[in-house]
């Protein structure tokens, strides 16, 4: 299913709050916890109610650093225990107790450090942050944050993707929110190289340079080894060039899990334990890559794929779903709500595991 409506989800949500209906399935659809997806923490961020206020599709990325507190406070709570991605591992190895929760930023951004751990450090809770070794080294390619300046600084744009030439009026914000949703999926849907080729092309056209936009927005190595050595953060790999595994050749996509886990293990001095699949969801991530991070001896590794915890996912550690704390949906009573589980059985069609 490709991404749902921003204003349909969020009702479906709210209507499950106001109702009550997700109390309906009962506490079976708990599970036993839960792993939190993030991203980005940013200090201010546009209304997102008004859409012609500005255009900003990687929102979804980011929360505030209130929303974040509001979470953790909300977590613990209703009686969720904050615990370590080692400690996770261990309750589902043995089945229990419950319910936790795991909070896991990915990529490696600056914010993680500067805003993130301070309200982490406030609550006394762990986390980790899944860092793609390509942003401390300087070189990533954040291409999804390149093509939103680059359609933002232009009034048409015009790619070719998969033999096929899609050309957008962008001159206002409503239009270039429209030109995203014409070329993403499909630059999704090409291989990674080509989808790249295909963005820098653009940005070259836009004046948009996504290495330095990169390197803006990333931690140093001397701040990703100072969250190691913090008490309460795990670093984990995240591949070198956060590419989409599945759609890479076995061998490159192994090469990309060696390449990133070898680079953090060299400036760390230890081998990180856990891992994310670049984007993770099904199209990027599935039995091949289990298999692989299995044969590398990943304790645990994580997806994007909608779920929460439960004991089957104890002979599943190597495809893990999480929960996404969303920047569309930062209202802690509809986090609230998916923690529940309803919304999650009905999105797995009533499966506890999904791992096909």
């Amino acid at each position: 299913m490709r991404r749902i409506g921003s204003d349909v989800l969020k009702f479906g949500l709210g209507a499950l709050r106001t109702t009550r209906a997700h109390k309906v399935l009962g506490s079976g659809w708990r599970g036993m916890g839960a792993v939190f997806m993030l991203h980005r923490v940013v200090e201010a961020m546009p209304d997102a109610g008004n859409s012609n206020l500005d255009f900003a599709p990687n929102r979804i990325l980011e929360v505030t650093p209130a929303f974040l507190d509001a979470v953790i406070t909300r977590v613990r709570a209703i009686g969720y225990e904050i615990v370590t991605l080692d400690e996770m591992a261990k309750r589902l190895r043995r089945g229990g107790p419950g319910p936790f929760a795991v909070f896991t930023f990915d990529d490696g951004y600056l914010d993680n450090a500067e805003l993130a751990l301070p309200i982490f450090e406030k609550h006394e809770a762990p986390f980790a942050v899944y860092v793609a070794s390509d942003l401390p080294d300087g070189s990533a390619d954040l291409w999804w944050l390149t093509l939103e300046a680059s359609i933002a600084a232009l009034d048409h744009i015009e790619m070719e993707i998969g033999g096929e030439v899609i050309a957008h009026s962008a001159q206002t914000n409503v239009e270039k929110r429209g030109a995203w949703e014409s070329v993403y999926w499909r630059l999704r849907d090409i291989s990674e190289d080509d989808a790249r080729h295909a963005i820098a092309k653009l940005a070259g056209l836009a004046g948009v340079d996504g290495q330095a936009l990169a390197r803006g927005l990333a931690m140093t190595w001397d701040q990703v080894r100072m969250l190691h050595a913090h008490p309460l953060c795990t670093i984990g790999a995240h591949t070198a060039s956060h590419y989409a595994l599945a759609k890479l050749s076995r061998e490159r996509a192994r090469e990309d899990m060696m390449a990133g886990t070898a680079r953090l293990e060299a400036e760390l001095g230890s081998r990180p334990a856990h891992f994310a699949y670049p984007y993770g969801d099904e199209g990027s991530a599935g039995a091949r890559e289990f298999d692989l991070a299995t044969a590398q001896r990943f304790a645990t590794a994580v997806t994007t794929r909608k779920g929460l915890l439960f004991p089957d996912h104890g002979n599943h550690l190597r495809a893990l779903p999480r929960l996404s704390l969303n920047g569309d949906f930062q209202d802690v009573d509809l986090v609230e709500v998916l923690l529940g589980g309803a919304p999650f059985a009905l999105w797995n069609k009533f499966r506890r595991v999904n791992v096909a």
